[in-house]
């Protein structure tokens, strides 16, 4: 494998019995002439010695976050900037508990804390640990922010349960790596397009501290965007008010009503590749503001109201020659019948249909959809995270471009 040559990846183990394993998969790195840096807890070394690790990788172990009669002053950084790559495996769920929360507490921990390369996960437990709530919301969260998984198999465990929770075999966590730097040695399926992506909900409001508004998150347009841009896209976010962090390396624009999301994406469209509407604008808006708070009374309130701007059926008007627009449905009933009506009443190339359920759809970190082309059969994605689905989603995106 002489794309692996010279690459730099930075091996951490934690505390579980799956360490034993790891020799091996050092091994593998170094026969293919890979730099490989071993960082272990304290918990590692009951399970295996650091000899071990030092005889395999030809480096020093890196245990301690303040090793004696040694530079440590900027050490996590200097681990943090030196790889390629850092993989952890095993990680514990104590592990993974400690870096969904942000907790630094020992080298390792720093060390991932302090990286802006990329993070491979290899997690190892039991199976009830694994199956824990806490441990799968972890899971959830790091997957969400970007962290990589390669995740644990089913079969005996050494407490001599059955169950998911066993590491990958060095040889899986090795195609992993390969694959890795594979991706990265080839051009981004979107590099050069500009990909413009609306989420989150509209405020329409009734008088100075009321609004009319739905229950979108923004969680499936800003994963969108973190894909997009993963994938070489130049990304316009346009979002309404949600609770969520702009995903780094993309051009973000706050709106607040569905006219300023209409003016916003008017004005970004012309420019765009491809346009992904996300963002769930209000379809209704008071005919009239109150020009003050409308006081609660006995009588009741009747509030009377218009339809706002379609901006589906408006832009698509507008669409040249090599633009795609891609647009979202949820549906409660009939979800096939009018996300189809949707597609080609608005003049759309591609439709994604929600239909909410107990984890898909408002809040969720997961979701699960139906992608719908002019011409084919729909398309039944699985129930993954928010995240994977948006990397499917552009999948289908990059072909149409």
């Amino acid at each position: 494998m002489s794309g692996l040559k010279g690459k730099k990846v930075l091996v951490g183990l934690t505390g579980g019995i799956a360490c034993y394993k790891v020799p091996y998969l050092v091994r593998f790195l170094r026969k293919q002439d890979v730099e490989v840096q071993v960082v272990m807890t304290e918990a590692a070394t009951k399970f295996i010695t650091p000899l071990t690790l030092e005889s395999v990788s030809d480096r020093p172990v890196a245990i301690e976050l303040f090793p004696a009669n040694k530079f440590v002053s900027t050490r996590h950084i200097d681990f943090g900037e030196w790889p390629d790559l850092v993989v952890i495996a095993p990680a514990t769920a104590n592990f993974l508990g400690k870096v969904a929360s942000g907790v630094s507490d020992d080298l390792l921990t720093t060390i991932v804390c302090a990286t802006s390369r990329p993070v491979m996960i290899a997690p190892a437990m039991n199976p009830q640990m694994w199956g824990n709530k806490i441990t799968q919301r972890n899971y959830k969260t790091l997957k969400e922010v970007g962290y990589r998984f390669i995740d644990p198999t089913e079969g005996n465990m050494a407490c001599d349960h059955y169950g998911v929770g066993r590491m990958a075999e060095p040889e899986q966590i090795f195609d992993a790596i390969k694959v890795f730097f594979a991706e990265g040695s080839k051009k981004k399926a979107l590099t050069g397009k500009k990909i413009l992506i609306t989420a989150g909900p509209t405020r329409e409001a009734a008088d100075p501290v009321r609004y009319l508004t739905n229950h979108s998150s923004g969680k499936m347009g800003f994963a969108l965007a973190r894909a997009a841009s993963q994938l070489g896209a130049e990304v316009t976010l346009i979002s309404g008010p949600t609770n969520l962090e702009p995903p780094p390396d993309v051009r973000f624009m706050q709106i607040t009503s569905t006219d300023e999301l209409h003016q916003a994406v008017d004005k970004e469209f012309p420019g765009a590749d491809c346009l992904i509407m996300a963002a769930a604008p209000a379809d209704f808006r008071p005919a009239e503001v109150a020009s003050q708070k409308v006081k609660k009374n006995e009588a009741g309130l009747i509030i009377s109201l218009k339809p706002t701007v379609d901006i589906l059926r408006e832009v698509s008007s507008k669409k040249k020659d090599g633009q795609i627009i891609v647009g979202f449905a949820l549906e409660t009933e009939n979800g096939l019948k009018n996300a189809k009506e949707k597609l080609a009443k608005k003049n759309l190339d591609m439709i994604v249909l929600n239909q909410p359920g107990e984890e898909t759809g408002f809040e969720h970190d997961t979701n699960k959809v139906t992608i719908i082309m002019r011409e084919g059969n729909p398309i039944d994605l699985p129930l993954e995270s928010k995240l994977d689905i948006a990397h499917r989603i552009l999948h289908y995106v990059s072909s149409l471009l």
